[in-house]
Parts: C-alpha cells; sequence; structure tokens
C-alpha cells in the first residue's frame, strides 16, 4: 500500500498522545476511551459573552502536514452544553472543535472555530442520537469538517482556515459548560496521512 493512504494503527495512535487538562476519570478500554467531562469546563475565546476559558479535557498527538481524522462519539449528555468530538488546535488563539452539542435539550451537531475570537455554528437535529461521527480533513490552509450517521456517508458542516505548513494537536474533546460532567466514549479513532497538495502538485508538473 502507498505510504500515503496508510492510517496510523490505533494503539499505536493512543500511545502517541497526552492530556491537556486530563480528567480525574478516563480509561483506555480496548480500542475506546472513555472519559468523565470535567465539570464547568470549555474551550471559548471572548465573543458575545465576554469570558475566556480554556480549561476542558483534550486528549491528543501532534500531527504535521495534511492529514484525515475520523472519530465515533457516544455520550450521555445531560445539560445545556455538553459536548464531545475532534478538536484541531494550533494554540490557545487558534483551534477548530466539532462534535456534537446539547442545547435546550436537543442535540445540534456543533462546530466552533477560534482565530483569537470564537464563532459557532450548529446543525440541529430533529431527534436524539445514540452516537456520530465526526471526519476532518487538513488540506492546504482549510479544515474541512463532515459528520455521518452511519460511518460511510459524509456530509460537510463547515469549512474554515487553519494555519498551514505548521504541527497541529488533534485529538478527543469533551467540554460541561453548565453542566457536572457526562461520560462520553471515542471508538473507531483514526489520522491518516495525506500526501501533500503542493507536493502532488510539483510531482505532477515535474514529471521525469
Amino acid at each position: 500500500m502507498p505510504i500515503g493512504l496508510l492510517s496510523i494503527p490505533l494503539a499505536k495512535t493512543w500511545n502517541k498522545m497526552q492530556w491537556y487538562n486530563e480528567p480525574e476519570n478516563w480509561k483506555l478500554n480496548g480500542n475506546s476511551l472513555e472519559m468523565y467531562v470535567t465539570p464547568q469546563t470549555d474551550y471559548w475565546r471572548i465573543s458575545h459573552y465576554g469570558f475566556t476559558v480554556d480549561d476542558a479535557p483534550f486528549y491528543y498527538g501532534e500531527y504535521g502536514g495534511e492529514f484525515e481524522v475520523t472519530v465515533k462519539i457516544t455520550g450521555n449528555y445531560k445539560a445545556r452544553f455538553d459536548q464531545a468530538g475532534l478538536m484541531i488546535r494550533l494554540d490557545h488563539e487558534n483551534y477548530i472543535k466539532a462534535g456534537i452539542e446539547f442545547v435546550d435539550g436537543k442535540y445540534n451537531l456543533s462546530v466552533v472555530v477560534t482565530h483569537h475570537t470564537s464563532d459557532w455554528s450548529v446543525i440541529k437535529l430533529d431527534r436524539p442520537l445514540e452516537y456520530v461521527y465526526i471526519k476532518a480533513i487538513r488540506r492546504l490552509d482549510a479544515i474541512e469538517v463532515f459528520y455521518s450517521f452511519d460511518g460511510k456517508e459524509y456530509v460537510m458542516m463547515r469549512n474554515a482556515w487553519m494555519q498551514d505548513n505548521h504541527p497541529l494537536r488533534v485529538g478527543l474533546m469533551g467540554a460541561s459548560p453548565d453542566g457536572e460532567g457526562f461520560k462520553v466514549r471515542f471508538d473507531e479513532f483514526k489520522v491518516k496521512h495525506l500526501p501533500d497538495a503542493r507536493r502532488l502538485k510539483w510531482l505532477e508538473q515535474n514529471k521525469q
């Protein structure tokens, strides 16, 4: 198999990862990460609410270049703004988090994009979900974010800028800004290397 299509084995991926804001209760269970999200935590910067918080659990590895990351998320959401999903982070002022967020008793597909200040986009769902798949693809200076209900057919829900040619922290996050925490499980987490788009173009133009 060409190296550009190799995905990193899950056990190796877990071993390469580390915590930012480690929660009190968590465990690796086979191919799953389970955690109890720390109460009254979140990631948000300035806009609308007027405060900045950067204290929610985030289990991540660092990746350079272009990649595709996917995960299956199952959460027992309880309180307003309970959330879980993927996070892609350059630093405390530049990050994207995408997944499920529980707002006013409804499940929402949610993406927060932060470049100094945060914005928030949602797709309200008409029913509770047992689980959802989230996928993100880094190409050039952009991150495309997708959702799926079956892990096969994906729909794009956001395309956002992210600085290219710089390593990113990529992983799994949960937050419970208003609540007392909740249980969440992440399955089928996978990061796949993608050949650099600019290099592929150069190779095409400079064939021998």
